[in-house]
């Protein structure tokens, strides 16, 4: 069912990609944005707020995502804020 749901926008200028944002949506109870990624060249000009502005009005529920460490003063000037925690568990690279 979620990868039916699945949602992704884009950024471009002229042909170049610019910036993508994906969301994973059960379509009912939870949405969570898998990742957003602005090309560096192009970062600190909106486009990440504009991304999280459309994820917003496309996303079908309320948005649940993890922040890289210091990227977290980003989300909550978008109105965003801190809930629940996350969870890892690595695996060693293969050799």
């Amino acid at each position: 069912m979620a990868l039916n749901n699945t949602i992704n926008i884009s950024a471009f200028d002229g042909n170049t990609l610019v910036g993508c944002l994906r969301i994973l949506s059960d379509g009912y109870y939870f949405s969570t944005i898998t990742e957003i990624l602005v090309r560096s060249s192009y970062q600190g000009k909106g486009i990440g707020k504009k991304l999280m502005e459309l994820a917003w009005d496309a996303s079908p529920t309320s948005l649940f995502f993890g922040a890289q460490p210091g990227n977290e003063v980003f989300f909550e000037k978008l109105g965003y804020q801190k809930s629940m925690q996350s969870f890892e568990k690595k695996k060693a690279r293969p050799n």
